[in-house]
């Protein structure tokens, strides 16, 4: 009985990217919650998304339990910086040195991050391939 019922709330979650949002957003929640509590120099959505990765990395969660929610919130990602841009059209300053300054370190800052980013995926390639080798050797 109990396994059918963990089953069919499984199913219901694979389905529903309102709830798979939900589940995002409670680990968006607990991150908040633990930044508050520990006082972590970090927001609170980075610890949220760090415990997700840790439990998808693991196999705690699979894919699917957020694959759709995960995937409209990126589909729709243009909405959350609506606020920012009526904000720049509030602050004329923003348009002149100074914002040109600010695109430069945004830019800068974008780049950097992207290149991270490859490098981090990169590197874990190279490691996971030459970790798998001796394994194929193995087999053979």
């Amino acid at each position: 009985m109990l396994r059918n019922m963990l089953r069919s709330m499984r199913v219901t979650l694979h389905r529903s990217m309102i709830l798979q949002i939900a589940v995002l957003a409670g680990f968006w929640a607990l991150g908040e919650a633990t930044v508050r509590l520990t006082h972590l120099p970090l927001p609170g959505g980075i610890v949220g998304m760090v415990v997700v990765l840790t439990l998808l990395g693991t196999g705690h969660i699979r894919p699917a339990v957020v694959r759709r929610g995960a995937g409209w919130l990126l589909a729709e990602m243009l909405l959350f910086f609506v606020p920012a841009v009526m904000a720049i059209l509030d602050h004329g300053e923003l348009m002149g040195l100074v914002g040109l300054k600010i695109a430069a370190v945004i830019l800068t800052g974008t780049v950097m991050v992207m290149g991270g980013t490859a490098l981090a995926v990169e590197l874990c390639y190279r490691w996971r391939m030459r970790a798998a080798a001796p394994e194929a050797g193995h087999a053979a």
